[in-house]
């Protein structure tokens, strides 16, 4: 006899086996299936939400709100884009867990978008977006553009993309005299045990920044 065999004839003798085996066979199934889903789910919710943030990026309150400093936690500040990786995301204020919904967001005590300093941008690589799902494929020289509600600016990468651990704040600190551009993200995808970062430097802006 089997031991496919042997296990049938088992699991018909004993009833509460049986049923046990059912529910631990349903649990994984619905395991998997939530985990097939959450990322399709979460990319939908994106999806909407950018639709919302982008109509606020363009709003006048949200200019006048930029100007004077006073964006919340969640809500529209800059516009990203990285042609090489086709990215082209609304980046709100703040790194908070519901802020990061919106899939990229702005470390709030970093320099706004353009402006002296190191400006501070996380973002997801495997949910809501993903729009930094292949940010390890930069190289020196690729440009990434921020578009705010009052000018934009372009930064060119400066240093291939590095690993640190995730509470690593010194490469988010202030660069006085510089104006440099930070993105941090999870690595590897789909863990918090450390931070890929890229590093960019400014080379180009317009408007009144």
């Amino acid at each position: 006899m089997s031991f496919l065999d042997r296990l049938v004839d088992a699991l018909a003798a004993r009833p509460r086996a049986r049923r046990s085996l059912t529910v631990a066979a349903v649990v994984l199934i619905a395991a998997a299936v939530a985990t097939i889903a959450y990322p399709v789910y979460t990319d939908l919710y994106h999806d909407s939400l950018q639709g919302r943030l982008a109509r606020q990026l363009l709003a006048p309150s949200t200019r006048q709100a930029y100007l004077d400093g006073r964006l919340k936690p969640g809500e529209s500040l800059t516009r990203l884009q990285i042609p090489k990786l086709g990215v082209n995301v609304v980046v709100v204020q703040g790194v908070d867990a519901a802020s990061l919904r919106a899939g990229a967001g702005h470390y709030p005590e970093t320099p706004l978008p353009c402006q002296e300093g190191d400006v501070a941008i996380a973002g997801h690589r495997t949910t809501y977006g993903k729009p930094f799902a292949n940010v390890d494929r930069l190289v020196p020289g690729d440009r990434i553009l921020l578009t705010t509600p009052v000018g934009s600016c372009t930064y060119q990468v400066s240093r291939p993309p590095f690993v640190v651990l995730p509470d690593d704040w010194a490469v988010v600190a202030n660069t006085p005299g510089e104006y440099e551009l930070t993105l941090t993200s999870c690595q590897p995808k789909g863990s918090a045990s450390h931070r890929i970062v890229i590093k960019a430097s400014m080379i180009s802006s317009t408007g009144s920044l």
